[in-house]
């Protein structure tokens, strides 16, 4: 199939992706939605197995239609007891690789699940993209603006089909909220707030030292600039360093703007502006414990919210996820406000569900519509692997994550650049007449954990 065939192709199964969600079309039970032979099931190679990766392993292997054919990561010894442990649940063990190359040289294999750090996302994935494979990658996607631009081009270059983790996309509920706005149920829609509330404090980090045999420190650091090894920063503290995250705006708060994004309608902003500041506690984090950021879309404003100070802050529990509530919402801490004409509409993200909300009476609030929501994890692996058998476009493609994570590296290049207001160039996505913004648009590379120009 030819890129321009292609580009057609994509803009059909967009617009049946679109009618899908407007229809609810999910199925009841996604678990079992598939049942396959074991010579037509999906081969998946795990790339990084430690938190999320783990979680992701059993995920799928919660179903019947795909298998665990390699486990890669970097600590052979992680990767050795996580495919004894994922071999008990399937036939046949996984191949054991640190490098995820090799895997990607097997031509059995026919997709990877990318939850490495951030830094490791884009490069994973487009080196997928380039040996043939599908991926589904965690979320944010990208470390920078540029990565997402090449993601984009090697899954269309290349005829691949790209999940990004944001399953909130997957939700039935989040589908019939975004129908709820469509249907012009809410009114004409100027303010959206999107929240990200927690609690983690700042940290020293453990002073340099050797790796542990049988880990691979310098594949692990990977792109970023090369540094002695730290067991902080391998044990989670990369979260809140520039060379490898964009702290918790990347880590949880890309999960909320990427829905807030999709439900009222927008693509990329034409000005952004963000302040803040890391003024609780002493340490070595680089990211905000405190950040606001501003996105002037046409006809609406949408902002967002970070504390990381905040234990009164909740998010929402797994048991609430699977049930009939809905959260009490001034303390949520992963909420999201939309504000029309017609009401309000609050929503939680990962299963919280949503309601809105009218001019109360008598000093009582008036619900004028709530649903309940449930945790969309298996539906997002379902929309995923439907898409690998169907090549439609799945719910979170490439574009999809992209300009979300955008949202993410524009705030957090005004931050850095002490809040000036940036303006973008929503056609090519760039900061326009500010040099400075430009060189955090893109990171400098360190050889050979780099993407090529021309993917």
């Amino acid at each position: 199939m030819s890129l321009t065939s292609r580009r057609r192709f994509l803009a059909s199964t967009r617009n049946t992706a679109l009618s899908l969600a407007a229809g609810w079309t999910i199925l009841s039970d996604s678990q079992s939605a598939y049942a396959a032979p074991a010579n037509e099931r999906v081969v998946l190679a795990m790339v990084g197995v430690r938190g999320r990766g783990h979680s992701l392993a059993h995920g799928f292997l919660d179903r019947d239609d795909c298998r665990i054919g390699y486990v890669c990561d970097v600590d052979e010894n992680t990767g050795g007891q996580r495919a004894a442990n994922y071999a008990e649940r399937q036939e046949g063990a996984p191949k054991v690789v640190q490098d995820f190359r090799q895997a990607l040289e097997d031509e059995a294999v026919d997709a990877t699940v990318v939850a490495t750090p951030d830094h490791w996302h884009a490069p994973a994935a487009v080196w997928s993209c380039q040996a043939g494979k599908d991926v589904y990658v965690e979320k944010p996607p990208t470390h920078n603006c540029w990565e997402g631009q090449k993601l984009i081009e090697a899954a269309e270059k290349y005829e691949r089909i790209v999940q990004v983790g944001t399953q909130n996309r997957s939700a039935p509920y989040n589908m019939a909220a975004r129908k709820y706005i469509a249907d012009g149920k809410l009114g004409d829609i100027h303010l959206c707030r999107v929240f990200n509330m927690k609690h983690q404090g700042n940290f020293r980090l453990a002073a340099d030292s050797q790796a542990p045999a049988g880990f691979d420190w310098d594949m692990w650091n990977g792109p970023a600039p090369e540094r002695a090894y730290n067991s902080s920063i391998r044990g989670g503290c990369w979260h809140h360093l520039w060379d490898y995250a964009g702290g918790d705006t990347g880590n949880d708060g890309v999960h909320q703007l990427d829905l807030a994004r999709w439900l009222v309608g927008v693509e990329v902003p034409s000005q952004v502006s963000c302040t803040g500041g890391r003024f609780q506690g002493e340490g070595d984090a680089e990211t905000p414990d405190t950040q606001v950021a501003t996105y002037r879309f046409d006809k609406l404003v949408m902002t967002f919210e970070l504390t990381l100070y905040t234990p009164y802050m909740l998010k929402t529990d797994m048991e609430l996820r699977q049930s009939d509530m809905i959260p009490y919402w001034p303390q949520n801490a992963t909420r999201i406000e939309i504000y029309g004409t017609r009401g309000v509409m609050t929503v939680g993200r990962h299963g919280g569900g949503w309601q809105v909300h009218t001019r109360p009476q008598s000093r009582k609030p008036v619900v004028e519509e709530e649903v309940y929501g449930r945790f969309p994890d298996p539906e997002h692996k379902e929309n995923f692997l439907a898409c690998v058998r169907s090549r439609q476009r799945p719910n979170a493609d490439a574009v999809v994550g992209h300009r979300s994570s955008l949202l993410v590296h524009y705030a957090n290049m005004s931050y850095r650049l002490g809040g000036r207001q940036l303006v973008i160039d929503p056609a090519t996505e760039h900061v326009l007449d500010d040099a400075a913004a430009m060189e955090l648009f893109r990171r400098t590379y360190r050889k050979p954990w780099e993407i090529a120009d021309t993917v």
